[in-house]
């Protein structure tokens, strides 16, 4: 499942373009769209002297995305919608899995609460330990996001299940019946 282009643009946005290597506000080494070590290539220790073009940006930034995008896929439970999907990819792209995993929003989102899940966005506007503003404004854009209505559900959980292999196969045992009684 890849993040639709509403979660991209907030990505952007909030990141910023900066096409080489800086210390972000707790000191972690950082490029490019919100690139870091943690993501894998490229390391800092490599490239801390390179400038970055745009074209190398986006494409860093895809890659990273997609890491990102099998987490959300791997962690929750429940059918999304393509927005609630980029919002949940924006926040761990910028969070990281291991707080995706370990949070209340996923605990209430996995048990079927997605007002409740929504709700839990803006608790995650700190870093250090101190409120950022540019942090509540992207919560409050993820939240936003995850909130707005489309007119399909594109994730699912994967299942095997025989309960639904069955009722699947009654309904299409039905749809023949009915086409066949109608000829």
């Amino acid at each position: 499942m890849r993040i639709n282009e509403n979660g991209l643009a907030l990505i952007k946005e909030f990141e910023g373009l900066v096409p080489f290597w800086y210390q972000d506000p707790v000191g972690v080494w950082t490029c490019c769209y919100g690139h870091t070590d943690a993501a894998g290539d490229p390391k800092h220790a490599a490239t801390k002297n390179k400038r970055f073009s745009q074209s190398e940006a986006d494409e860093i930034l895809r890659r990273d995305l997609g890491r990102y995008e099998a987490d959300v896929a791997r962690l929750v439970k429940v059918p999304l919608n393509e927005n609630q999907h980029a919002a949940l990819v924006s926040f761990t792209y910028n969070l990281g899995a291991g707080n995706l995993g370990s949070s209340t929003l996923l605990r209430k989102l996995n048990a079927g609460d997605y007002a409740g899940a929504a709700a839990e966005f803006p608790r995650w506007n700190k870093a250090g330990g101190k409120v950022l503003a540019g942090l509540t404004r992207r919560r409050k854009a993820e939240q936003t996001l995850f909130n707005k209505p489309v007119s399909r559900t594109i994730t699912a959980p994967a299942t095997n299940s025989p309960a639904l292999a069955g009722g699947v196969i009654a309904a299409i045992v039905a749809l023949v019946a009915a086409y066949l009684g109608l000829k």
